[in-house]
C-alpha cells in the first residue's frame, strides 16, 4: 500500500483571545491571560503570561516573581469568563466577596517567566437574577513548566447599572474629586521599590497605617472609579504584612481577604496589622481595614521565610 502525505488534522480546540475590555484593563500590557477554550459548561482552560518585567506585578526579589500576579490574573480571568461564557453585559459592575490564593514562592523563578501559564479553571455557585448573571465562584489551578505552582479561589457578584446606581447613591462621582496625597511609608518597609507604589500613610501608632489613594496609579486606578478597587486593598494588605512582620519583601504562600463592604475614596481607612505566629520558616499576619467604624476588609497573609515546597 503507497503512503502518500497524510492530511494533517490539528486537533487543539479552537482558542479565544482575551481582550482588554473582557479583563477590564486599559492596556495590553496589564493583561495576564490571553487565550482560553471551554472544556465543559463549567470548565475552562486559560494560557496566560506572567511578564517578569511588569512595572507593578514584576519580580518580588532578583530570582522569583510576586506571588500577587496569581490573584490579579485569577480576578482577569473570572472576569472575562462572566463576560464571554455566562453573558453578563459589558457595563456589569463586578463586586469581589473573597479571594484566597496558595502558592509557592520558589516555584516562581523569573528564569522561567517566558513559559506559558495554563490555567484549569471550574466555574461552580453560578446564580441568576432572571436572564443576568448575579455571580459565581471560579476556583484554578495554575500550571507553568508542567508543574503546579498555585492554586486560587474567588467569588464574584454582577451588578446592573440600575442596581449599582441604587446602591452607590450619592458616591458615583466621587472619582471626581482628587483625593489628598498623604506621605508614605518607605519603599523598602513595604517590600516595594518604587514610592508611587506605596499604599500605607504612617498614623505615628504601632501596627496602624492610613491607606493611601492614589486614583492615578495606572496599575491599580486603570479607569475611573467611586471606590478603592478589591486588588488595591489586597496589595496594601501585603505592605501591611511586611511592614509589621518585618519580612521584606513578603512573599505570600498563601493569602485570603474578605471583603465586607465598599472601600471609600476620600474617608480614611485605617488598616491594622497582626502578627499571628513566626517561626524560621514562615510567618502568618492577619489584617484588617477599617473606615468610619466599620471593617471593609479582613486578610490573612502567611508568608515563606524559607522556600514553601508545598501548594495549598
Amino acid at each position: 500500500m503507497a503512503v502518500g502525505n497524510a492530511p494533517h488534522h490539528d486537533r487543539r480546540p479552537p482558542q479565544t483571545a482575551v481582550t482588554r475590555e473582557l479583563a477590564h484593563r486599559t492596556a495590553d500590557t496589564d493583561v495576564f491571560p490571553t487565550h482560553w477554550h471551554r472544556i465543559s459548561d463549567t470548565r475552562f482552560r486559560f494560557i496566560a503570561h506572567w511578564p517578569a518585567d511588569h512595572p507593578f506585578f514584576g519580580p518580588v526579589d532578583e530570582r522569583h516573581q510576586d506571588p500577587m500576579i496569581v490573584g490579579e490574573t485569577l480576578r482577569q480571568a473570572s472576569m472575562v469568563l462572566a463576560h464571554a461564557e455566562f453573558g453578563a453585559p459589558p457595563d456589569t459592575r463586578f463586586v469581589m466577596a473573597d479571594l484566597a490564593v496558595g502558592t509557592d514562592p520558589a516555584a516562581l523563578p523569573v528564569s522561567e517567566a517566558g513559559e506559558p501559564v495554563e490555567i484549569d479553571v471550574e466555574c461552580s455557585e453560578v446564580r441568576r437574577r432572571g436572564r443576568r448573571l448575579a455571580g459565581m465562584r471560579t476556583t484554578m489551578e495554575f500550571r507553568r513548566a508542567g508543574r503546579l505552582v498555585a492554586r486560587g479561589t474567588g467569588s464574584t457578584g454582577c451588578v446592573s447599572p440600575l442596581a449599582y446606581r441604587r446602591l452607590r447613591a450619592g458616591r458615583l462621582d466621587a472619582w471626581d474629586t482628587p483625593v489628598p496625597s498623604l506621605p508614605g511609608l518607605p519603599p523598602r518597609a513595604v517590600g516595594r521599590a518604587r514610592p508611587a507604589d506605596v499604599l500605607l500613610a504612617p498614623t505615628g501608632r504601632p501596627g496602624v497605617w492610613r491607606l493611601r489613594v492614589d486614583t492615578g496609579h495606572p496599575h491599580l486606578f486603570p479607569r475611573p472609579n467611586d471606590h478603592v478597587p478589591g486588588m488595591a486593598l489586597f496589595e496594601a494588605a501585603r505592605q501591611a504584612a511586611a511592614a509589621a512582620s518585618g519580612v521584606c519583601p513578603f512573599p505570600p504562600a498563601s493569602m485570603s481577604v474578605v471583603f465586607a463592604r465598599y472601600a471609600e475614596l476620600h474617608d480614611p481607612c485605617l488598616l491594622g496589622a497582626e502578627v499571628l505566629g513566626a517561626d524560621p520558616q514562615r510567618v502568618t499576619v492577619r489584617v484588617t481595614g477599617r473606615q468610619g467604624g466599620e471593617t471593609v476588609f479582613t486578610a490573612v497573609l502567611t508568608s515563606a521565610c524559607a522556600p514553601v515546597r508545598s501548594v495549598g
